[in-house]
């Protein structure tokens, strides 16, 4: 555990990557996995992610997102897209998933597909999103985790256009919505302002309140 604890506090939001270094694949999919595994309520896993190779499109990506040269410069780019909505068929999707995976019907488990398609058809298309973009980011934060413990630098952000990546990925056509990117690769120090700086978090007697 110590070690995890080491590698948060050494992993930062690098401003600047070193565009010639670039990771090796399976460390790539390591991060992928690691993502794929994060718990998502009801185990529904709403959303998808998507890793943009193509130059052209991580240059328009970067026109649309405040021209942040990381979109660009960093080895990888990771896109997380939310279902635009919780469907009946999205959600009988993921339990049917389940079933034959498991290779049997719980009737409990049945029961509560029954409960959740009534949740998620009273609670509305927005709400179902922001619910299903919510879960992206634990798969999110499982990443970051990730790419810490594999050495790897990493940059979440939410600095652009939703509306304009949908656009560009065809995001709507597949029913998603760009939530959050994630930039891969190794920080390039010099140029970096941020890279000697020390962590700046809140001391825990400000940040956990303990009842007993």
């Amino acid at each position: 555990m110590t070690q995890v604890i080491d590698k948060l506090n050494w992993r930062y939001a690098t401003k600047k990557f070193d565009p010639a270094k670039k990771l090796d694949e399976a460390v790539v999919e390591r991060i992928i996995e690691a993502a794929r595994l994060a718990p998502t309520s009801s185990g529904l896993q709403p959303f998808e992610v998507f890793v943009v190779k193509n130059p052209d499109l991580r240059a328009k990506i970067r026109e649309v997102g405040w021209n942040q040269s990381q979109i660009t410069e960093a080895s990888h780019l990771l896109v997380f897209a939310a279902w635009d909505n919780i469907t009946p068929e999205r959600v009988n999707m993921m339990f049917d998933l389940t079933n034959e995976v498991r290779g049997f019907i719980n009737e409990g488990w049945e029961a509560y597909r029954k409960q959740l398609l009534g949740i998620v058809a009273a609670r509305g298309d927005q709400a179902n999103f922001d619910a299903a973009a919510r879960q992206a980011y634990i798969a999110l934060g499982t990443a970051l985790v990730a790419a810490a413990f594999e050495g790897v630098d990493a940059t979440p952000m939410e600095g652009f256009d939703p509306a304009a990546v949908d656009q560009i990925l065809s995001l709507r056509e597949r029913n998603l919505r760009s939530v959050v990117i994630l930039p891969l690769g190794h920080r390039q120090a010099d140029g970096d302002w941020l890279v000697n700086l020390k962590k700046v978090r809140r001391p825990r007697d400000k940040f956990v309140t303990e009842l007993v």
